[in-house]
């Protein structure tokens, strides 16, 4: 009864196309919105920024651009750290080699600095096709990790070869508390997500999806290959490389190619996986789960009043984490946007059984 749809009734296409057709959707995300914008940055503690929710609203729009290229167009990429680390870096010497350098447009040349990298990089897939095509982006995280390490160029000559920038601001106004940050960082994730969704819904959206389907059928029917895929590199790769940016400046502050290593390939594709591939919303429910959940166990022990050493936690704590990603897999490959999807599906019908 919660869920009805009753009464609702469509008049033109633009009713039936809009992005949230349901009314109680759009509720509901209205009043996300206002809880985002307005009462968490009035209660929410310092700890809770820094520690979860602006690495939470970084990472969801990472997995929002690999999903584009993964869950979308169906184009295995293992090289998305070395994508950020370009868009950081590039948005580090356009900030500091430019006086006066706006941070929003140096962010911006991040994101198209990367989009080159990962037009480049995507080439092969024109060729080539699932673990043949891992193989070559993974290519990507190492030229990138090799080149940021070794050129000195890309860290303005600095001897140990980190960076950091400070003094961050926008139209005059200061980033630097959580808060700031925090506001920042969800202006982006908003606009992205908002632009990833209509483009999904457009024709080129639905080229990506016939190619990732079955890519010969969509060339029969006139799709061109060619420029799907490479279009779906370029849309991925701009967004990670403005969330790589982000992440270097607004996350971090101070940092180094290690941050950008291929672990954080592998993280962002697990986000990707078990959020649901192929799913705008499913890329928000991946970076939660992985971002909450080791915090989550790791202090289990201590809300329980359970003695435990830390390197014992530690190492639980990885444990517990992949057998959880194992189990969940298993139960619902298709990833959490899938039980959300069927939870919706039932509320439309409860309490009457069909």
């Amino acid at each position: 009864m919660i869920y009805r749809e009753n009464g609702q009734f469509k008049t033109s296409y633009r009713a039936d196309q809009q992005i949230f057709p349901i009314r109680q959707d759009r509720i509901a995300i209205f009043a996300l919105l206002a809880v985002a914008l307005v009462v968490v940055p009035l209660l929410a503690p310092e700890y809770l920024f820094r520690a979860v929710l602006i690495p939470f609203l970084i990472l969801s729009l990472a997995a929002l651009g690999l999903n584009i290229l993964v869950g979308y167009c169906g184009q295995i990429s293992l090289g998305t750290g070395g994508f950020m680390a370009v868009g950081a870096y590039m948005a580090y010497n356009a900030y500091v080699r430019v006086e006066g350098m706006p941070l929003v447009l140096a962010l911006i040349l991040g994101g198209i600095s990367a989009t080159l990298v990962g037009v480049l990089f995507g080439i092969p897939s024109l060729r080539i096709k699932g673990l043949y095509l891992a193989v070559a982006t993974l290519a990507a995280q190492f030229f990138t990790d090799w080149a940021f390490l070794r050129i000195k160029w890309f860290t303005n000559d600095s001897s140990s070869g980190s960076v950091s920038v400070a003094g961050l601001n926008v139209l005059g106004l200061p980033i630097e508390s959580p808060v700031q940050k925090y506001l920042f960082c969800l202006g982006f994730v908003l606009v992205f997500a908002l632009l990833a969704k209509n483009l999904v819904r457009s024709s080129i959206g639905r080229e990506w999806m016939a190619i990732r389907d079955m890519d010969v059928a969509a060339a029969v029917i006139g799709i061109r290959p060619v420029y799907a895929k490479l279009t779906a590199f370029a849309v991925s790769s701009f967004i990670v490389g403005i969330a790589g940016g982000l992440w270097a400046f607004v996350h971090l502050g101070s940092w180094e190619p290690a941050a950008f290593s291929v672990d954080r390939s592998f993280q962002l594709l697990f986000m990707v996986i078990i959020g649901g591939l192929g799913s705008i919303m499913g890329s928000f429910f991946g970076a939660a789960f992985i971002v909450m959940l080791p915090i989550l166990l790791d202090n289990l022990p201590l809300w329980f009043g359970i003695p435990i050493d830390t390197a014992l936690a530690s190492h639980l704590t990885f444990m517990i984490f992949g057998a959880l990603i194992v189990f969940f897999l298993i139960v619902e490959p298709h990833g959490i946007a899938r039980l959300w999807s069927t939870a919706k599906e039932k509320l439309r019908l409860w309490p009457f059984p069909h």
